[in-house]
């Protein structure tokens, strides 16, 4: 489905509902404020009239005028200051850029979620939001279909950034402990869609879509403005707890190729997940072999807390995969790594899986022949 820029439509509701100095409700400040959900999240607060204020934080200075800007890195102790008059804040300075070092992605994803939470109870802040993802439950062959949010986080550190995740996940449920009246929300989304990057929106840049064999995939997409209505939703305290955020539903593998259009390739498991392994640690690729869990076996969850408090989504799985098919039309990825034009020439006609067979055979002939020598 073909939408409005979300940028410009909250334009568009900034100028028909202005928030002010003189409008009730909380004053919120938005970490990662210039770009991606923290942008349109910026914007979206800026407009509603439940808000008082948006401070907006980020490295470089956002495109939202209406938000009292604040240029740091969240690692920084300084943000307290930064933080001081505000009820409410939404951390979404992350970084989950599959091009990223994994140690220097760590040390910035927990160390800046420490400080933050941190700089919160000292400013007197008295709730964080904070947002990861339903990976963190875990693709799983035994999952209920749909998970509820009290389902156990089951997920290991073996796909990209979950890791990281699990660990923002564990400072969230100790931070009230370490700092009494502070309430933290954790708000998890499914497969996130709208100007997005990630190793599960790079699934379907592939000329055959690869299925491993045994596996009962189930898909389930969240459009980032479904995320940020929900995430206005826990800053207006309208919800609270963990929140899973996600379309009603989930569309099975049959589906997904019917209305993508591409054919699938089916491998065994042991081939795919292993050649997936050998070519992430000789680093051909950049998505580990544990990526491929999460389009193997269900994660869907219910969204029941968001529901119960009246919140629904605005997209269907359905529209937002249409959606996601139009961003990545003319990408061309290969086992995770996105191609040239002229290199997904050559890859495209053999297939995204034979690619990666391909390579690994690769792989294992020069292994053979440095052990000859």
């Amino acid at each position: 489905m073909s939408s409005p820029d979300p940028q410009v439509r909250a334009a568009r509701n900034q100028s028909t509902s202005p928030a002010g100095p003189n409008a009730r409700g909380p004053v919120v400040a938005v970490t990662g404020a210039a770009s991606g959900v923290g942008a349109l999240l910026t914007a979206r607060l800026a407009a509603s009239a439940e808000v008082r204020r948006v401070v907006a934080l980020d490295e470089r200075r956002g495109e939202c005028a209406a938000a009292q800007w604040h240029v740091l890195d969240v690692r920084d102790p300084a943000i307290a200051d930064r933080l001081r008059g505000a009820d409410v804040v939404v951390h979404l300075a992350l970084d989950l850029d599959l091009e990223t070092d994994a140690a220097a992605r760590t040390a910035y994803n927990v160390r800046g979620t420490q400080t933050v939470l941190t700089a919160a109870a000292a400013a007197g802040v008295h709730r964080v939001v904070l947002c990861t993802s339903a990976m963190v439950y875990g693709a799983l062959p035994d999952n209920e279909l749909p998970l509820s949010e009290d389902a156990e986080l089951r997920a290991t550190a073996e796909a990209t950034g979950v890791g990281d995740l699990l660990e923002i996940e564990r400072l969230a449920r100790r931070a009230p402990r370490a700092h009494p009246g502070l309430n933290v929300t954790v708000v998890r989304p499914a497969i996130l869609v709208g100007g997005t990057d990630t190793a599960l929106t790079r699934y379907f840049e592939s000329p055959r879509l690869l299925v491993v064999a045994g596996s009962r995939p189930a898909w389930q997409f969240c459009h980032v403005e479904d995320l940020c209505s929900a995430l206005e939703y826990a800053v207006l305290e309208k919800v609270d707890g963990e929140l899973a955020v996600g379309c009603e539903g989930w569309l099975e593998q049959e589906e997904v190729e019917e209305l993508s259009g591409i054919r699938r390739m089916e491998l065994p498991s042991a081939v795919a997940l292993g050649a997936a392994a050998r070519l992430h640690r000789i680093g051909l690729t950049p998505s580990p072999a544990g990526d491929l869990a999460y389009t193997m076996y269900p994660w869907v969850v219910s969204g029941s807390r968001l529901h119960d408090a009246g919140w629904r989504p605005e997209y269907t799985n359905e529209e937002v995969l249409a959606e996601l098919l139009e961003e990545v039309a003319g990408r061309h990825t290969v086992a995770g790594r996105r191609l040239g034009r002229k290199d997904a020439t050559a890859a495209g006609a053999a297939g995204a899986t034979v690619a990666l067979l391909g390579a690994a055979a690769v792989v294992r002939r020069a292994r053979k022949a440095r052990r000859r020598i």
